[in-house]
């Protein structure tokens, strides 16, 4: 049993060593995350100390930041050569399910999630679904792909019927780890620890977008001890893909 009670802090328990950070915004200056190159070599500076080794740079694909795969590979070159410390750096994409993304999907153009290529990491509005999303993620399979749905804790209008409807569906799920401590309110809290108690998550991440959210990291304190069981076994098998 993992010693919660005597914990002071996640950072002080551990449970970030050899940790893989599943979605993040650190990639600088190509959406609403990290905007400055030596802010970012500092976020993994930070990351190095916590311990993580593998972070997936999972910058926004959407109409409201029409990233193309050539531009973030790109950034992801300069990134590479400026850092040289132990965290490995993966680059992906978080996929809004919007207009722009069922072009690129009749154009197979994605940066997929995992080292075999063929999950990716999609979201939609928070308040209300795509139109047609059920299809849409079955023209994803179709197309060779798992969808991994970033979040799912912070969907309004998503309720336990629904996570059960996409798991039948293939989706997994990304949580992310501070909406454990109500980091996106008490909603979200309680949907994650439903999702982990019912075995449902599959992969966690940050999702980090600031620089000062790596202070947040280190303060982030442990809730129930159960939760956290399921949260550690989440981290432990480093995610579980098909």
């Amino acid at each position: 049993m993992w010693p919660f009670k005597t914990v002071k802090s996640i950072k002080e328990s551990g449970m970030f060593d050899g940790f893989i950070d599943w979605h993040s915004h650190i990639l600088p200056g190509v959406d609403d995350g990290i905007k400055r190159m030596s802010d970012s070599l500092e976020v993994l500076r930070f990351y190095e100390d916590l311990g993580i080794r593998h972070v997936w740079l999972t910058p926004h694909i959407m109409e409201d930041y029409p990233n193309t795969t050539a531009e973030l590979r790109a950034r992801f070159e300069e990134l590479k050569k400026e850092w040289n410390g132990k965290v490995e750096l993966h680059l992906a994409a978080e996929n809004m399910l919007d207009t722009l993304f069922e072009e690129r999907l009749e154009a197979g153009d994605f940066l997929p999630i995992g080292e075999d290529g063929r999950h990716l990491l999609v979201e939609t509005s928070y308040y209300t679904p795509p139109i047609g999303m059920d299809e849409l993620l079955d023209k994803v399979k179709s197309a060779g792909y798992f969808p991994v749905l970033a979040h799912p804790e912070r969907y309004r209008y998503m309720d336990e019927g629904d996570y059960i409807r996409l798991k039948e569906l293939g989706v997994l799920f990304q949580i992310n780890f501070a909406s454990l401590v109500g980091g996106y309110g008490d909603t979200a809290r309680k949907k994650c620890e439903w999702l982990l108690s019912k075995g449902m998550a599959d992969l966690t991440g940050s999702d980090l977008h600031r620089l000062d959210a790596t202070q947040r990291m280190i303060a982030l304190k442990p809730t129930k001890n159960s939760v956290l069981d399921n949260l550690r076994e989440v981290v432990s098998n480093g995610g579980k893909f098909h």
